[in-house]
């Protein structure tokens, strides 16, 4: 009798160690005995929700997310239903924050439409993506700036569960939001400048309003041209480092020639100088004289010539000139 005490004593313990480490390892894996239903959902966001994320009916869990993958441009998300869970016809699913963390839980209510039960492995046409925290929070970027960590933990929160509509009231977030304004207070010379400050900015901003208009517009042209010219570019920056490696090449080697050329410039300058009044009446006559050799070498890398009159002198003998009719000399 003696030995059999400690030994139901042992097994009791071993028993309810035992069902209490199955009940912890049921409740992490979300492990279910019910039969249970699958449905699909499109969301055009579905991030931070997870395979295993709660499925939530007012507040109660009666399903699981089962997948989340994607499909063309959206996440699909397949999740299942205890069965004996009806859902209506115009059911909404809407991806929600469950903490700060970053855990998210799918909640299904009713929405709009027409009557009726949605049938096993339909698909859910209406959903809504979860609050976008990220630009939310960007809009309040001055105030949190300012306040204590842990005061923003619980603002942040609080606005969360009040533009989901659940948990919290607005009386709650404004109660939150006048003790922050208060903090603030503390701080107005500061705040006071920082205005003063940015008000000098924007009243030269307002004072140079066409100004930046016309920078704006002829940004925007530029870029335009760029974006259409970008294949262009594109391939002249694949030649670009060739051309530099050619450029250096060639000044290298012509280098000890541009430096004697330099060198010798500036008599060639003083020359010109001291004859300034020739070089000018070179370049008043040089566009006529330009002209007249263009004729003569248009039809290729030689001198053309038509002999258009003719007239012999020997002595002081001169015999009549010689006229040539044709067009080209008219």
């Amino acid at each position: 009798m003696t030995t059999l005490g400690p030994a139901l004593k042992l097994a009791a313990f071993a028993l309810v160690t035992t069902l209490c480490v199955a009940t912890l390892a049921i409740t992490i894996s979300g492990a279910r005995f019910t039969a249970a239903v699958v449905y699909h959902a499109l969301f055009t966001d579905a991030s931070g929700l997870r395979e295993g994320d709660e499925v939530r009916i007012a507040g109660v869990q009666v399903g699981r997310v089962e997948t989340v993958t994607l499909a063309g441009t959206q996440a699909e998300v397949a999740l299942s239903v205890r069965r004996t869970t009806a859902l209506p016809r115009a059911v909404v699913a809407a991806i929600r924050w469950r903490n700060l963390m970053g855990d998210r839980y799918l909640t299904l209510s009713t929405g709009p439409g027409g009557p009726g039960l949605l049938p096993p492995g339909a698909r859910i046409t209406a959903t809504r993506p979860a609050l976008d925290v990220t630009a939310l929070f960007n809009g309040f970027r001055p105030l949190l700036n300012a306040i204590r960590p842990q005061d923003v933990n619980r603002l942040s929160w609080q606005i969360v569960q009040v533009l989901q509509g659940e948990g919290g009231t607005v009386e709650a977030l404004l109660g939150h939001i006048a003790s922050l304004t208060g903090t603030l207070a503390d701080r107005d010379a500061v705040i006071g400048r920082v205005i003063t400050n940015l008000a000098a900015v924007l009243g030269e901003i307002a004072g140079r309003e066409h100004d930046y208009d016309r920078l704006l517009s002829d940004l925007r042209a530029l870029i335009g041209g760029l974006a259409d010219d970008r294949e262009a570019i594109g391939d002249s920056l694949a030649t670009l480092d060739r051309l530099t490696a050619v450029t250096g090449d060639l000044l290298g080697k012509a280098r000890p020639d541009l430096r004697a050329s330099v060198r010798h410039a500036g008599g060639l300058l003083k020359a010109l100088d001291a004859r300034s009044a020739l070089v000018e009446d070179t370049l008043k006559r040089a566009p006529g004289r330009l002209g007249q050799l263009v004729r003569v070498t248009s039809y290729g890398s030689w001198f053309n010539f038509y002999l258009c009159s003719l007239t012999v002198r020997s002595g002081g003998v001169r015999t009549p000139k010689i006229v040539n009719g044709s067009p080209r000399c008219h």
